[in-house]
């Protein structure tokens, strides 16, 4: 399989009369995009900003980020959820970077939301300050999930899906600034110098731990929970088949953005044929009974042992039950003979000081972490609110809280903010993205 990424890279947005992309300028007409939005009967309210890099405006509650592309030849831009079923990871896709579309609640949060700061001292934890935004905030008749924590956030999040396809539609006819080329030989059919490098594969564990379907992340649509471990081509992930779900702590969420520019898959990538045989990818799940927990482990390494593996990278999307799932992994795999490092932040409490996975095992001696989620986030008001601040205290975000016997309401009176690492938008990053270094003391 051979897949070209075409980059149209975004110098800045604006809207307009018409929505097209020329000389690095998009342009949208806002009428005709909230037309698309508007095509799902549950949308009652919505409005498109843009946002910028430095610009004073903090976004909550954050619900996704997508990157806006086409698809050569047509079809959807990520099957099986936004069109037919058809093989993403082959071809020509066209991206419109250094920008993403990103979905806001117009009032509802959850516990799988979090916030941005496009500037000051807030924008250093995610890595979505960095990126020109277009931003759909909007409302939902969805009441069954007003007052509940945990959202399936369908209609704004496929809103945000079509937006990001109308604005990639822009590139139809355009020949791209710079190509991407990803492309893997057969497992079997690879040269005798490839062959003689280490064979390093990556292991994903997507959040899937919800049995109700609509909150888990989706493989070509299908729900991850009762998957079974199996073999992908990374292309895939990077061609719209992984969708991002609305089940997560919010620092530890892989967005559909993630999953599109995968760093860690793309790093992989650049050590092919120097120092590695990168394999593929191995996508697992994540899961709440242990005899699921293991049995997934098992599978895991069999898939590794049967390719061949010496080395795995293995990145989980959470914390807390899922850290399970991980370690169980990555002591199945070091069991069978391969070499593992993982991938994931911690959870030790505000003051750094306790266990920082659920569980361990000395077999687990590779271990790289992204961050701390528990740790207190102090930010000052912002000149501009998009969305609902109160959102972040009132209703039950992963890092927000109404009322702290010490430290108060997560909102204070003057827009300053007080919170966990938790609410910050993907920011720990396990992607691949982090900012996040040690320090020696």
């Amino acid at each position: 399989m051979k897949l070209e990424l075409g980059n149209f890279y975004v110098k800045d947005i604006e809207f307009g009369s018409e929505t097209a992309f020329n000389d690095g300028i998009l342009t949208i007409n806002k009428e005709e995009a909230l037309e698309v939005v508007y095509k799902d009967e549950h949308i009652t309210e919505a409005d498109l900003k843009i946002v910028k890099p430095g610009d004073m405006v903090r976004l909550v509650p954050v619900k996704e980020a997508i990157e806006p592309r086409y698809r050569k030849g047509g079809g959807p831009v990520f099957p099986g959820v936004t069109g037919s079923l058809l093989q993403a990871g082959d071809g020509r896709t066209l991206a419109l970077k250094d920008m993403s579309v990103l979905v806001v609640g117009k009032h509802w949060g959850g516990y799988q939301d979090g916030l941005i700061d496009m500037g000051g001292e807030g924008a250093k934890y995610t890595y979505f300050s960095k990126l020109k935004n277009v931003v759909l905030v909007a409302d939902t008749d969805e009441e069954f999930e007003k007052q509940e924590q945990q959202k399936k956030n369908h209609a704004l999040r496929w809103a945000g899906m079509r937006l990001s396809e109308y604005l990639g539609k822009t590139l139809k006819d355009q020949e791209p600034e710079e190509v991407e080329s990803y492309q893997l030989d057969p497992v079997t059919k690879r040269s005798d110098e490839v062959n003689s490098l280490p064979n390093v594969v990556m292991v994903m564990q997507p959040q899937s731990q919800m049995e109700d379907p609509g909150y888990n992340d989706l493989n070509y649509g299908w729900d991850t929970n009762p998957m079974l471990p199996t073999f992908m081509h990374p292309n895939e992930v990077l061609d719209g088949a992984m969708i991002s779900g609305s089940f997560m702590p919010c620092s530890s969420k892989w967005s559909t953005y993630d999953f599109q520019n995968f760093p860690l898959i793309k790093r992989l990538y650049q050590e092919h044929g120097e120092t590695i045989n990168f394999l593929g990818v191995i996508m697992s799940n994540l899961n709440v009974v242990m005899e699921q927990k293991e049995r997934a482990a098992q599978f895991v390494a069999q898939l590794a042992k049967s390719l061949g593996t010496d080395a795995a990278l293995v990145a989980e999307e959470g914390y807390g039950n899922s850290d399970a799932d991980y370690i169980a992994c990555l002591v199945a795999l070091e069991d069978a003979g391969v070499k593992t490092v993982g991938v994931s932040n911690e959870a030790p409490g505000r003051d750094g000081g306790s266990q920082p996975l659920v569980t361990l095992d000395p077999k687990a001696n590779a271990l790289v972490s992204t961050g701390n989620v528990s740790e207190l986030i102090k930010l000052p008001p912002m000149d501009t609110v998009i969305g609902e601040l109160e959102s972040l205290a009132r209703d039950g975000l992963a890092g927000g809280w109404e009322d702290d016997e010490i430290l108060g309401s997560s909102v204070k009176e003057d827009g300053s903010v007080i919170m966990e690492n938790n609410s910050m938008f993907c920011g720990d990053q396990i992607a691949g993205w982090s900012t996040k270094t040690m320090k020696e003391f």
